[in-house]
């Protein structure tokens, strides 16, 4: 049974204010000070305009003869970047007990937010018994960070489900301020084989469920003048590759949700974006991807080396954090150069 949280309605993170100073959905970042606005105020020691200045510092060496690059090494999955605080803040993470989710909801409660998430049990089967220990396994190590969990199966393709969940997520752990649509599913094939089921059910899927848990949460984010969200995209949004129309479909429909949702939602001070991973080591969805396929992406990936589910988490905890409080209606690829 997961383990209430509080029940008073908790308010944006300690230290922040609902109505200001809050940015983007998610994404990781430490806290910082607000910048000047575009062009900076006027101060002490400031040229007149037109003046040019000379450019501070040492020039630039000439460029010694190019000689191959070494491969870089692969990022270790279980080092993490120190996460800001989100004391008193609450996330839910849509698919949040394995992979990319399971990363970000662990970033959340290393950076003291209390934490919701949903995972797909659908039956009987090895595959439902194995997503429910990675679920319990889950909620042990977020409890473990000292933070309230809530944490049940789901389907985000049920609309009444999503609106129940997120009901349920702000009953139990005091309000809701974060919003991550991670939850996604692959279906491959040659279009021309492709099923009505196998298409329906990754846009339903990658698509239709975060706008569904969008429009849930989006009546509490207006309410209380603050909320971050932040759906979980892909390079696939951008690059086709063979056997993933529906794939592809759903996850640039995601960039113009993204996009819309900001649009609609700025004015409430709301931060809507989205994050465009490459391909990552360890998840689900890569677990059956040739090997081939992965060298490929590895060798076109600029940094020569495949992504980690930390970081998108970081990411994703950067959009959520005061630093991102001026970014709003962006994807931002998270691909080591994979689309450069």
């Amino acid at each position: 049974m997961p383990e209430d949280g509080r029940s008073a309605e908790r308010g944006p993170a300690q230290g922040g204010d609902a109505g200001v100073g809050e940015g983007a959905a998610v994404g990781e970042s430490a806290d910082v000070g607000e910048g000047a606005a575009d062009g900076g105020g006027a101060g002490e020691g400031r040229a007149p305009c037109g003046v040019a200045q000379p450019l501070p510092g040492p020039q630039k060496p000439e460029l010694e003869s190019e000689s191959p690059k070494p491969p870089s090494p692969e990022p270790d999955p279980e080092l993490a970047p120190a996460a800001p605080s989100m004391s008193g803040r609450v996330a839910l993470v849509t698919g949040g007990s394995s992979g990319i989710g399971r990363a970000v909801a662990l970033a959340f409660a290393r950076s003291g937010a209390h934490v919701a998430f949903n995972y797909l049990d659908d039956g009987d089967s090895g595959e439902a018994a194995a997503a429910r220990r990675a679920a319990q396994e889950t909620a042990d190590e977020l409890r473990a960070h000292g933070v309230d969990v809530f944490w049940r199966a789901g389907d985000v393709r049920d609309s009444k489900d999503a609106q129940a969940f997120v009901s349920e997520a702000r009953d139990r752990l005091g309000g809701l301020h974060m919003l991550v649509n991670n939850a996604g599913v692959g279906r491959d094939g040659a279009l021309w084989r492709m099923s009505d089921e196998e298409w329906r059910t990754v846009i339903d899927t990658n698509l239709s469920g975060a706008f569904f848990f969008i429009r849930a949460a989006a009546p509490h984010f207006r309410a209380q003048e603050f909320g971050k969200i932040v759906n979980v995209s892909s390079v696939h949004g951008y690059s086709a590759e063979f056997g993933l129309a529906n794939y592809c479909s759903s996850k640039a429909g995601l960039a113009g949700l993204t996009r819309s949702a900001a649009a609609e939602l700025g004015p409430s001070n709301v931060n809507v974006n989205a994050v465009a991973p490459g391909y990552i080591r360890t998840t689900e969805l890569t677990a059956r991807v040739p090997a081939e396929i992965m060298d490929r992406a590895r060798e076109r990936s600029v940094l020569g080396r495949l992504g980690d589910p930390q970081d998108a988490a970081s990411v994703i905890l950067f959009l959520c954090s005061e630093a991102a409080r001026h970014v709003t209606g962006v994807v931002v690829p998270v691909d080591g150069g994979y689309l450069t």
